[in-house]
């Protein structure tokens, strides 16, 4: 039993896309992982820390940036050395439309979500909803959105690699869990829906 259990058991790797971004997130690419770490570290303390603004922030490292090639231009004109190398700076098509699609998908999830709640009028989805509202309402008093994104980057940056050096133990966990609220949750009755005909 176990053995099929663990046969037909998805790779933490797989499950992340098994690319890049899941490369970065189980630490295979360590240079990336870590330059995402100091990077992320080093905003929040400039952000959170020291105090400074975001829009402050990107104006004056845009305004460093044309100055540095507005002065690397001139100079190679002057020095016959060649021009800045500055990439095309065009959004593809392809890219675009892949963006429009996803955003199409999750927006259509939402929706469905919405209409699970007026419509369907699922009492089990409106605690869950109102419930995750309610979390992120009163996390949000606590900490500061900076403070926030700064904790998704690290719990991102150690949550996969814990899971996939632990899997089995936290699945087992996770089974014996589902299992408890299952049994709970088949304890409280639920309301049957009876539809009223109209004339």
């Amino acid at each position: 039993m176990g053995d099929s259990v663990s046969s037909t058991r998805v790779s933490v790797h797989q499950s992340l896309g098994a690319g890049s971004v899941a490369d970065l997130l189980l630490w295979r690419n360590r240079t990336g992982a870590v330059i995402l770490l100091v990077s992320s570290t080093g905003f929040w303390f400039l952000f959170e820390r020291a105090g400074y603004n975001l829009l402050s922030f990107v104006s004056n490292v845009l305004l460093l940036l044309v100055a540095i090639l507005f002065l690397w231009a001139k100079s190679a004109k002057i020095l016959n050395r060649p021009l800045p190398p500055v990439p095309n700076m065009e959004i593809p098509e392809e890219f675009a439309i892949k963006a429009a699609d996803d955003l199409r998908v999750w927006i259509n999830h939402v929706l469905s979500i919405a209409s699970d709640i007026t419509i369907a009028r699922n009492p089990i989805r409106l605690l869950q909803v109102s419930f995750v509202l309610w979390a992120i309402s009163y996390i949000g008093t606590l900490i500061n959105s900076f403070t926030l994104v700064y904790i998704g980057v690290l719990l991102s940056l150690s949550v996969p690699i814990v899971y996939e050096k632990y899997q089995d133990h936290i699945d087992e966990k996770l089974n014996s869990t589902s299992k408890l609220i299952r049994s709970i949750s088949k304890k409280f009755p639920m309301p049957v829906s009876k539809e009223k005909k109209h004339q």
